[in-house]
């Protein structure tokens, strides 16, 4: 009986040892495989999420400064059409 435990306990550590070593051969491929995405992706001149977010922004203000500078080239026009009539 205490033989057959030995071998039980020996072949528990064997398969505790096995998926230790499975393990760790799980995580250096998705290292790797990590690795390999990052370096196709930098390849590419892909942007970031973070300087994709950034040129939004500026695009956005942009074009809230470009109608505000139309609505008041319109009323700098009007203004300059009354001024024309009152002085004809």
């Amino acid at each position: 009986m205490e033989s057959r435990n030995k071998v039980l306990d020996d072949l528990s550590k064997l398969m505790t040892n096995a998926m230790g070593v499975a393990q760790g051969a799980r995580e250096e491929a998705e290292t790797a495989i990590r690795s390999a995405i990052d370096r196709w992706l930098a390849d590419r001149d892909f942007v970031t999420r973070e300087e994709f977010d950034a040129v939004r922004a500026m695009a956005q203000k942009a074009r809230e400064e470009n109608a505000a500078l139309a609505a008041r080239i319109s009323a700098l026009e009007a203004a300059e059409a009354e001024m024309s009539k009152a002085g004809s």
